[in-house]
């Protein structure tokens, strides 16, 4: 895991890596995404050590990834549903898997399809008006949170006619 300190990282990325960012985190998302929702399912589904999947769940949960659900009152018992904040990771896990088949395996273990109608999906970067965005075309400029210096510069570089705006 990253270190929960930005000093000099203004970055998303960053961020949201430290939420998901090693590989039992996306692992279990996935599971629980894919059904398995019990704490000894995800432990031998994933083959993880036990205090590993723990302390994951428990990250999620304080992270708003995952809910915890009693399902059992005698012993209580709990399973984990993905919350809305993390269902929204569906198609950066999506997007991961879909590069993994073209990239790492001959034949994919699974298939992305709507469930209405078993219409194949696949994930692609779309502008406001409904193109497509190739990776060629793809632009990442300094938004509101990035540091004033570089939204600056970027405004500079968009062509704002080589004025210096003001700090």
């Amino acid at each position: 895991m990253l270190r929960r300190d930005y000093e000099g990282q203004v970055c998303s990325i960053a961020r949201a890596l430290e939420v998901v960012g090693d590989r039992w985190t996306l692992l279990v998302i996935r599971d629980i995404a894919l059904g398995h929702r019990r704490f000894d399912q995800l432990l031998t589904g994933l083959g993880i050590a036990s205090n590993v999947l723990s302390d994951r769940l428990n990250r999620l949960v304080a992270d708003g990834v995952l809910q915890r659900v009693p399902y059992s009152q005698r012993p209580t018992r709990f399973e984990y549903e993905l919350t809305p904040k993390g269902r929204e990771l569906s198609p950066a896990l999506l997007a991961l898997m879909q590069w993994g088949d073209r990239h790492l395996s001959d034949r994919p273990p699974r298939i992305a399809r709507r469930r209405s109608d078993g219409a194949a999906v696949s994930v692609r970067v779309v502008a406001e008006d409904g193109s497509l965005v190739g990776p060629d075309e793809l632009e990442l400029v300094p938004g509101p949170g990035a540091p004033r210096a570089d939204r600056d510069a970027g405004r500079r570089a968009a062509g704002a006619g080589g004025v210096e705006h003001g700090r």
